[in-house]
């Protein structure tokens, strides 16, 4: 641990943070503790079941369910960086992480969730495409466009993370070493920067601003146009089908983009740290936890494809039972 003496650090001897955490006692820690472990455990479970599946059956090789696996084995890293660090500093009193360690989380954060924002955004394209122009899709969303639309988003991410990393980890961090929050972000680390952060902040708000609204107006646009070719379906199953279907999905997506805007999008939004926390546990497990339930259970073809995979598994292990016997 660093020295605290009057809660100034000289910039040198700052080589650790302390994650805050929540406040509260014994009793609120250990019930935040079971909520964020059923939180991660449904969000990797879900997530490592919709790349199993969507893998081993071939009848899921299109384009929607090779953007949908991205987005699980996106929502299971994302869910990974932020989720362990915060189970153990809720049951410890070693809440350190050091500078590097807090480099690597943020930098890993910052990637992941901009990456999750443009998959969104490809995957609410992929479904204008195959309902507007159900023609031209094989052509439109070509393997080769798909890969492409996938390292976009990547990219994207990497830009984002490098960038935010580089502003907010080249301040002189020198007041405290105490981060208000459960993990390494941007808006407590401004706080704790005994340098003007006007930069910053405008760095911050433009980058979030820019990738938000534009892939936020994807989203809307895309489902837009998909809502008019709904409307003017003659079918009421399948307009009742691609309604609920589209449903859903608008709604894990208004969660994730909401609860973004809300934190980093516009300045002042968030009135204290407190308030900021729970707003981050939306799009750090909540949304990454319903994204494989939205995206399989109210999905046909997914759950055929579950109940294949499950007669196929207890086909192999009879197999292995009467050999064992024989």
């Amino acid at each position: 641990m660093l020295p605290q003496g009057d809660g100034n650090l000289s910039e040198m001897s700052l080589q650790e943070f302390v994650l805050d955490g929540f406040e509260g006692g014994p009793q609120t820690q250990a019930l935040l503790f079971a909520l964020f472990l059923a939180l991660y455990v449904v969000a990797v479970l879900g997530n490592v079941i919709m790349i199993v599946v969507i893998t081993l059956d071939a009848r899921l090789h299109s384009p929607m369910y090779f953007f949908l696996k991205n987005l699980s084995f996106v929502d299971l890293c994302y869910s990974s960086v932020i989720a362990p660090k915060a189970l153990v500093s809720f049951l410890s009193s070693f809440k350190v992480i050091t500078f590097e360690g807090c480099i690597i989380q943020f930098f890993f954060f910052s990637l992941l969730g901009t990456t999750e924002g443009f998959l969104l955004a490809v995957m609410a394209y992929d479904r204008f495409v195959a309902i507007c122009s159900p023609l031209h899709y094989p052509i439109t969303m070509c393997p080769s466009v798909c890969a492409r639309l996938v390292l976009v988003s990547y990219c994207a991410g990497c830009l984002n993370s490098i960038l935010q990393a580089s502003f907010t980890f080249t301040l002189p961090f020198c007041s405290s070493n105490h981060i208000d929050h459960f993990f390494c972000d941007v808006p407590p680390l401004l706080k704790l920067a005994c340098a003007d952060t006007t930069t910053n902040e405008l760095v911050m708000f433009g980058l979030c601003g820019f990738f938000i609204v534009d892939t936020t107006l994807v989203v809307l646009v895309s489902y837009g146009y998909i809502t008019v070719a709904i409307l003017r379906m003659r079918s009421g199953g399948g307009r009742h089908k691609l309604f609920s279907t589209c449903g859903s999905h608008m709604t894990a997506v208004s969660l994730f983009y909401g609860t973004l805007f809300v934190m980093y999008a516009q300045p002042g939004a968030v009135e204290s740290m407190e308030q900021g926390k729970v707003v981050s546990v939306f799009y750090t497990l909540v949304v990454l936890m319903l994204n494989p339930l939205i995206y399989s259970l109210r999905n046909k073809d997914v759950k055929d494809a579950l109940w294949r995979l499950g007669q196929r598994h207890t086909a192999t292990r009879r197999m292995i039972a009467r050999e064992t016997v024989s």
